[in-house]
């Protein structure tokens, strides 16, 4: 397992049906799709394999029916996985027993759904104080971690609010307090934002990246919509059939998709945001006027780029010349048409 890899998963099938093991065990642990269909199986997770990284926002995203809920399930086992293996940091996730699988839960899990799951006829302070309530910890103790919770997500002042007074956004922000109140190591979000209008998406989007830039947090997050994705992750995986297709970052899956499903998401991704200047530059030329940083979005410099009739100098971190860039370039990039 590489040093910075919190969680491990390789060669994870979840299959339901009559004798799921026992189905696998007929095929060699590795089933087709025909064979699913013709016994009556489903794959819901079929032969995943991959890792988390300590701090790293990872997004596992697909259809309907892809397999990406169930996934986040087997990791937290709240479903077993039919068969693979899991570590996190080290530990073998499927030899826990229910007291270590609980304790861990407590501990070093957090999880976020999209329904809130709050309790209706606890105020905001008890709902975010509820999971140390659970742990034992004592009251006055638990009160001022809610607290520092509750001022984080921006609801200082509702803390005697009961969920009924709140509108969606700020249940969710709750709802996030409530996981973060237990300090987890590994936070899981399923489609924490899908039932908010998109105002309110958007601005819990943004409230995300802030609490992340505060808190380093390893986060699995599940979600179905590409543009989200790309707006929240350090890498994505995409899933179809109960497969991962591809687990690449942003840019990459933009600019290498695996195949047409893969293609199919990305084809209206908001490229200016997500591809960086370096992606595309050109080797250096002697007739380049001014410089972009290398690490720069084509969005943050199109500009400049565009308005200009020489190519444009790419420097790297040291200010080094390492390429070129120009009105083609960015053109090409962005609209998929190259620039008169």
């Amino acid at each position: 397992m590489p040093a910075d890899a919190q969680i491990k998963c390789r060669n994870l099938w979840k299959v339901f049906g009559a004798d799921p093991k026992g189905f696998l065990r007929r095929h060699n642990g590795n089933p087709s799709p025909e064979a699913l269909k013709e016994e009556g199986y489903i794959g819901a997770v079929q032969d995943v394999s991959f890792d988390v990284h300590q701090g790293e926002i990872l997004i596992i995203m697909g259809l309907s029916g892809s397999g990406k809920s169930t996934l986040i399930r087997c990791i937290t086992r709240l479903n077993d996985p039919t068969a693979g293996e899991m570590e996190y940091e080290g530990r073998d996730l499927l030899k826990l027993s229910e007291k270590e699988l609980i304790d861990l839960r407590r501990h070093k899990f957090g999880m976020v759904f999209q329904n809130f799951g709050l309790l209706p006829h606890r105020d905001v302070l008890e709902n975010v104080a509820f999971p140390l309530e659970v742990q034992g910890i004592a009251k006055a103790d638990r009160v001022e971690r809610a607290k520092a919770m509750i001022d984080l997500v921006g609801l200082g002042g509702r803390e005697s609010y009961f969920p009924r007074e709140l509108s969606g956004g700020q249940q969710q922000r709750v709802g996030i307090a409530r996981s973060l109140a237990v300090e987890p190591d590994i936070w899981f979000l399923d489609e924490p934002f899908s039932a908010l209008d998109p105002l309110i998406r958007a601005e819990m989007q943004d409230e995300f990246i802030r609490l992340q830039s505060l808190l380093h947090k390893t986060i699995v997050f599940i979600t179905h919509d590409f543009e989200e994705a790309t707006k929240l992750a350090d890498r994505i995986g995409i899933m179809k059939d109960g497969r991962m297709v591809q687990l690449a970052t942003p840019e990459e899956l933009v600019l290498n998709p695996a195949d047409e499903y893969v293609a199919e998401f990305a084809k209206n991704a908001p490229r200016e945001r997500i591809v960086s200047v370096g992606a595309i530059m050109q080797p250096p030329v002697d007739t380049a006027l001014g410089a972009v940083p290398m690490n720069a979005r084509i969005g943050t410099v199109a500009e400049q780029v565009l308005t200009s009739e020489h190519p444009v100098a790419v420097v790297d971190e040291s200010n080094a010349v390492v390429g070129s860039i120009d009105r083609h370039d960015v053109a090409t990039s962005i609209f998929g048409t190259r620039a008169a």
